[in-house]
């Protein structure tokens, strides 16, 4: 058992007979009451973002969960197909464990998270960026640049965001996918993946 004082980002714990991962948190104390701990608690079985309150000094059931790097295989009509990269067994997730799922590329490294005591699969972690290649995009106006303008561009994975006017077919770029946004165009010279 642990309290709001062990509170940190990446720790998990169970609340509400469910699984969460704390992604920000802030302590609290007002002139009047009780200290107090705000946090933004996700959720490893839905993805789901809420805001929670815990009291200072309140219990805590924590998680104990693993991260282990595994390669994307394929996906068919079972699922998405992920191979372990130090036992090389491998495994299946749904689409909705799957985070980003749509800037998944063959051959591509992923983190797939585990719940420690029990060996649970808990959800799948793409990269924060991710390099790909844009297969579609409309040509962009001349002199089209005031408000920085923007257009659908189709990457490799079939996924489609928005990019600058200045972004054509073949050109490669930098993803975020956490925002699920363009970052930058990929040159030869800021390209590391």
């Amino acid at each position: 058992m642990a309290n709001t004082t062990d509170i940190k980002k990446g720790l998990t714990i169970e609340l509400n007979k469910d699984l969460w991962t704390i992604v920000d948190f802030q302590h609290v104390k007002p002139g009047k009451g009780g200290a107090f701990v705000r946090t933004k608690l996700k959720s490893l079985t839905s993805g789901k973002v809420v805001d929670n309150t815990f009291n200072s000094g309140e219990s805590l059931t924590l998680v104990s969960i693993e991260r282990r790097k595994h390669q994307f295989l394929y996906k068919d009509l079972t699922g998405y197909n992920f191979m372990d990269n130090g036992t090389f067994e491998q495994v299946t997730l749904a689409e909705e464990m799957i985070d980003g799922y749509e800037f998944l590329k063959e051959g591509q490294e992923v983190e797939i998270i585990f719940q420690a005591d029990n060996d649970r699969i808990l959800g799948c972690d793409l990269p924060l960026f991710v390099f790909l290649d844009v297969t579609y995009s409309e040509p962009g106006l001349k002199g089209d640049t005031a408000n920085m303008p923007m257009k659908n561009a189709t990457l490799e994975t079939g996924a489609i965001i928005q990019v600058p006017l200045f972004v054509e077919s073949g050109t490669k770029v930098k993803v975020d996918t956490v925002k699920k946004a363009y970052v930058e165009r990929v040159t030869t010279g800021n390209f590391r993946g």
